[in-house]
């Protein structure tokens, strides 16, 4: 099989300056968003929990603090961003349901920081850029 059907996603060059920057400037305020959302889901503060249990309509034992943790860990760390990637996308997707099942009009909430986490992952990660190939930036 020739190499232009099937990139080699393994080889990891140096991308340009600003495609590195314009990607991590991307990729930052979803991540820090989950931080920060799952240190409040951990401490159980009040606002989420009370969102949590009374607007959505989940047990307060579901709360899903460590699996929104882990989420923005592997994608913030280089070499498992892609899988993290998936996670970030997953999360946000079941977050966007939670808003439209209870016909919440803010569910572009959070669509736009998933929207921003895979312009960011694809911006830093050549990888990624060689996986889907297409038009070069």
């Amino acid at each position: 099989m020739s190499s232009k059907t099937f990139p080699d996603i393994h080889v990891q060059s140096q991308p340009t300056t600003w495609k590195y920057r314009t990607g991590w400037a991307l990729t930052l305020p979803p991540a820090l968003a989950l931080l920060l959302s799952a240190l409040l889901k951990l401490t159980h503060a009040a606002v989420f929990v009370d969102q949590w249990v009374n607007k959505f309509g989940f047990p307060e034992s579901a709360l899903v603090g460590l699996l929104e943790l882990s989420c923005a860990v592997r994608y913030l760390i280089p070499r498992t961003a892609i899988y993290g990637g998936i996670l970030v996308a997953a999360f946000f997707g079941g977050a966007t349901v939670a808003h439209v099942r209870i016909g919440d009009p803010g569910f572009i909430t959070p669509v736009m920081p998933g929207v921003l986490a895979w312009g960011g992952l694809y911006l830093r990660d050549e990888r990624l850029r060689a996986l889907l190939g297409g038009r070069t930036l």
